[in-house]
């Protein structure tokens, strides 16, 4: 079975073709800019045939033909008829409370994804586009929404809800949702799998660590505690994002700066994280090359993201009453071995021992980052989101 997995972004569409039965990546690439200028596509095949080109694309269906015509290309693609594509999976953000699992998409699915679109304004619009465009293009083939927020369900209310008037969550369901779901659930996975970690009898967390950044506490297999909240901004100082942030400070700037709310929303979305601390960028790489050249500020803002991302350790690690293993992943997590080794230190209360010289220079591997007597493991494992969005896929599909 050959599985089509498509991202859709505000203006971009990821992609990946998966043969299920080798759990196979066969094509991947991605279109960049739709509807805008100096649209173009990047493609690379499983023969490590790549090819970058630009077209103008207006709308996503127009990028998913364009997508379709390379997968089928005989010499950029994997396939030479459609036919072979028995389902297409799509990456969902939010799914609200009414989507607890991932899910087989018809009509209904999606009006109750276009009512839940003011959760999250910002991606799920897109996301429902380039459903619709699966379906014109392919029709008659199985399209699954698989929500970034399903593997979060499992938090308690204890946990997921915001004190504010119980009313209002009742109404307008604000409360925590997390995200980056399918990441924590695909790294927690594998390191049950191939780290010797009990499912069913541990305490891990997931740190998730890229521009987009959050951490969860999986207890026993379950998500009870993320860092990220009703939308993608609490928890984490990102690379534009806010993070955590006292909501009267927020009102506070507004009135001071007299923003409207669009100017506080890109504030606190695209204007704060690494990048308004530093003042020079929200890529980790130029944060490290500005601190060398004796930035200040770059400085600053590196030492804020690791306190940060300890003190939530921290935390996580008293809600579970310990910790067996930290995982890091993410394009931060998987390629930084300053920030991993920075993150692990004063952990010693734990039993938490990390070899700084293998950890040293490791990038985008799986690797055991602790030494053998260390109470607890510390784990990088690249992320593969695709390939959790196929699984669930694939499990739907067959199942019918």
């Amino acid at each position: 079975m050959k599985i089509l997995v498509l991202n859709c972004g505000s203006s971009s569409i990821k992609y990946q073709l998966f043969d299920m039965v080798e759990k196979k990546c066969l094509v991947k690439g991605n279109v960049q800019k739709i509807g805008l200028l100096g649209t173009y596509i990047e493609n690379e095949n499983y023969k490590k045939v790549k090819i970058r080109f630009d077209k103008v694309i207006s709308d996503y269906q127009k990028g998913i033909e364009e997508i379709l015509s390379l997968i089928t290309d005989p010499e950029y693609g994997a396939i030479s008829d459609l036919n072979e594509i028995r389902a297409v999976g799509h990456r969902v953000v939010h799914g609200g409370e009414v989507f607890k699992d991932h899910t087989i998409i018809d009509n209904d699915v999606i009006n109750m994804l276009e009512n839940l679109s003011n959760l999250a304004p910002l991606h799920n619009p897109q996301n429902i586009r380039g459903i619709v465009s699966a379906q014109s293009v392919l029709p008659g083939v199985p399209q699954v929404a698989v929500f970034d927020t399903s593997f979060h369900q499992s938090m308690p209310s204890y946990s997921y809800m915001y004190p504010i008037p119980y009313a209002i969550y009742k109404k307008d369901k604000v409360r925590r949702y997390g995200f980056h779901g399918t990441s924590h659930y695909f790294v927690s996975q594998r390191a049950y799998e191939e780290f010797g970690i009990d499912k069913y009898n541990s305490k891990v967390i997931t740190c998730h660590l890229g521009n987009g950044s959050s951490i969860t506490a999986v207890l026993n297999g379950q998500s009870v505690d993320t860092s990220m909240g009703m939308t993608p901004v609490e928890g984490l100082m990102m690379g534009t994002r806010v993070g955590d942030l006292d909501a009267g400070a927020l009102l506070y700037i507004m009135t001071a700066e007299n923003l409207n709310l669009t100017e506080i929303n890109n504030l606190i979305n695209k204007q704060s994280g690494l990048l308004g601390i530093s003042g020079i960028s929200f890529d980790m790489r130029e944060i490290h090359a500005a601190i060398k050249n004796g930035g200040d500020r770059a400085k600053l803002a590196y030492d804020m993201f690791i306190y940060r991302v300890r003190k939530y350790i921290g935390a996580y690690s008293a809600v579970m009453n310990g910790l067996d293993a930290l995982i890091f992943t993410g394009g931060i997590g998987e390629n930084d071995w300053d920030v991993r080794r920075d993150v692990c230190k004063g952990f010693d209360y734990l039993g938490l021992k990390f070899d700084e010289a293998k950890n040293d220079g490791l990038r985008a591997v799986q690797e055991q980052l602790s030494t053998p007597d260390s109470k607890v493991k510390v784990i990088t494992i690249p992320t593969n989101e695709e390939l959790v969005i196929a699984d669930e896929t694939y499990r739907l599909v067959s199942n019918g």
